[in-house]
């Protein structure tokens, strides 16, 4: 821990020259306070402190309640006061005019505080603990909620959900009458714990499953030219267990790293569910974001306004918002376990087809673990993050309460013509929504009455502040901070902490902060005795420059392309075998565009569990 408070004080000091003040007393103020609470001052208080600072720059002054636990004088906290002092005026507490130390400044009190906000480390387990009860707590308040929406409220949402997505679910329509869907595995796990080439010998189905893809044609494959009345083909159908609905396998509830404040809650699917899962993801996902699907006649208007590939779209909106005032950034909280699967009908209520598929390949339950050991819970909610419909449904559902609540703002029935106008001005990603500040209240009227909760501490609509996708701004301006990933690295061995530092390295060197980058190199060489200079391009872990000036250790015979001596980070996929049916079945699921597979992919498969540094001789950019 020594090396990352270490890192806090050179960055503090370097930053405060960056905005004409001294850090000397904050860097007391941080060690004295680590010793009395620990590093959650830096993981957890800080955090809340910039926080307190954003609210403070959205509303355009100083709030009297902001800032808990810290001293004032005349009105702003003396921890980063002198930084604070930069935005706010130190008498009236108000926002300075705008200026470029302002703006360095806005950004140096938001690196300091977030710097560990991200960082890999395990909750404590009461913190734990609550965050598996807030999901459970969660699933309730979504049960009292369920079936109490006007019916004026869902004719609407049936009505513009139709507007906006009915050639996409037409498109679905047609591939599943068509048959034209396969099954995929992903990397990830599953509630019934196969990994890997594991996976392809499956042999659990639920019965509802197999009435809308049944088992026969997606997990029992018929050797080409062979009847299905054959031996072979009947001993495969013979081995499948067909589940009733209460016997069905529910997805498994865990906790992954977020913040040491709170984990994140996944909802593990089983493997029947998962793969089928895909098989309706990728289509989709296509169809939703192509201008005009193969299967309609009319354009796809959700193309305009959601994104599922790129974040860029929604950051250029937020930068634009944030320069313009005319955009709101808004964040939900809980948002995939606030999805009412009777939303999901609601939007499908037209393509019958598609919405018995999506219901047949939902779970509905969920195992919870528990202090007595784990529960069984029926599940009212769409999807918990983990299934893999859960976050184009959870866009479409977000993107349609948006246009909802637009016309209650308006008071104007919309039209597609009327939709479309909105180009450039709503955009969904996830969880992050992009709308007009003009329409902002009915939007969050609209959210709300659909069961979903505004994280009030990550939306912003009144002041100069913005943040959409990991991309925050003030007045147009990038005050994005760097974040820490992981615990420095003892030794090579710890290869996931190296390869972090020098991506910590590389990100604190394009923000400027050039002192401390000199010291982490000093850093990473102890580490890594070999540490070229090279482009963000190369597979090498080595220091990005502007400059760009590389030593040449070596030309490639081959290519008489220059050759630097690097270490290069490498894995192996962990050793997995399947049957000789479940290497069939790999075979015809391989898609045409599958780049070909590893010679070893029926002996290793899945994500890598270890990975180990090699030193190479590597191209340098």
């Amino acid at each position: 821990m020594k090396s990352l408070i270490e890192l806090w004080r050179r960055m503090a000091d370097e930053l405060a020259i960056w905005c004409h003040t001294s850090a000397t007393l904050d860097i007391k103020t941080v060690e004295r306070r680590i010793e009395q609470e620990g590093f959650s001052f830096l993981t957890i208080t800080l955090p809340a402190f910039a926080k307190d600072f954003e609210r403070c720059l959205d509303a355009g002054a100083v709030d009297p309640c902001a800032f808990p636990g810290f001293a004032r004088k005349r009105g702003l906290p003396l921890f980063l006061g002198g930084f604070l002092g930069n935005v706010f005026d130190a008498s009236s507490g108000d926002l300075v005019d705008e200026n470029d130390l302002m703006i360095d400044s806005i950004l140096a009190v938001r690196q300091l505080c977030y710097l560990f906000a991200k960082i890999d480390m395990p909750c404590s387990e009461a913190r734990t603990r609550r965050a598996i009860k807030g999901y459970i707590d969660c699933e309730q308040e979504m049960s009292e909620k369920s079936g109490t929406i006007s019916a004026e409220h869902m004719e609407s949402f049936r009505r513009i959900s139709s507007l906006l997505l009915r050639g996409v679910f037409t498109h679905m329509d047609v591939l599943i009458h068509e048959g034209a869907l396969r099954g995929r595995h992903g990397p990830g796990s599953t509630a019934d714990r196969l990994s890997g080439n594991g996976k392809y010998d499956q042999w659990e189905w639920p019965e509802r499953l197999d009435k809308v893809f049944p088992a026969r044609e997606n997990i029992v494959v018929p050797l080409l030219g062979m009847s299905s009345d054959s031996w072979w083909y009947q001993d495969q159908l013979d081995r499948v267990q067909f589940l009733e609905p209460d016997a069905e396998r529910p997805v498994r509830v865990i906790t992954v790293p977020k913040t040491l404040k709170t984990p994140r809650i996944i909802a593990i699917e089983p493997t029947c569910m998962q793969y089928m899962q895909q098989a309706l993801l990728e289509p989709l996902v296509e169809v939703l974001e192509r201008k005009f699907p193969r299967h309609s006649d009319e354009e796809n208007l959700a193309s305009h306004f959601l994104g599922f590939s790129h974040q860029n779209p929604n950051r250029d909106l937020a930068r634009s918002g944030s320069r313009t005032g005319d955009l709101a950034t808004l964040d939900l909280s809980e948002a995939s376990d606030r999805v009412l699967n009777e939303l999901v009908v609601a939007i499908l209520h037209r393509n019958p087809l598609f919405s018995e598929a999506v219901q047949a390949s939902r779970s509905t339950t969920a195992s919870v673990p528990g202090e007595l050991g784990d529960s069984i819970i029926p599940l009212t909610k769409f999807a918990s993050m983990g299934s893999a419909l859960c976050f184009p449904f959870e866009a479409m559902i977000f993107l349609v309460a948006i246009f909802v609540g637009i016309e209650q703002g308006t008071q104007v029935p919309l039209t597609r013509r009327l939709i479309k106008s909105f180009q450039g001005r709503v955009r969904i990603y996830g969880d992050d929504l992009i709308v007009p500040v003009e329409h902002v209240e009915h939007v969050i009227d609209s959210l709300e009455t659909f069961g979903f909760k505004i994280n009030v501490n990550k939306s912003f609509w009144t002041g100069k502040f913005r943040e959409s996708c990991g991309g925050d701004y003030y007045s147009g301006h990038d005050v994005t901070p760097v974040k820490v990933r992981r615990v420095f690295p003892k030794s090579r061995g710890d290869v996931e902490e190296v390869v972090s530092l020098v991506a910590l390295r590389n990100h604190i060197y394009h923000m400027g902060l050039w002192r401390t980058t000199s010291w982490l190199d000093e850093k990473i060489e102890k580490v890594l005795p070999h540490f070229p200079v090279v482009q963000s391009s190369s597979p090498a872990l080595g220091r990005e420059s502007l400059s760009f000036d590389y030593v040449e250790s070596r030309i490639c015979e081959l290519t008489h392309a220059p050759r630097v001596k690097a270490y290069v980070s490498t894995s192996r996929p962990p050793r997995s075998t399947c049957s000789g049916e479940g290497a069939l079945l790999k075979f015809f699921l391989k898609r045409g565009e599958d780049a070909p597979e590893d010679e070893e992919h029926l002996l290793r498969q899945g994500r890598p569990q270890s990975s180990a540094l090699k030193l190479r001789w590597v191209q340098p950019f």
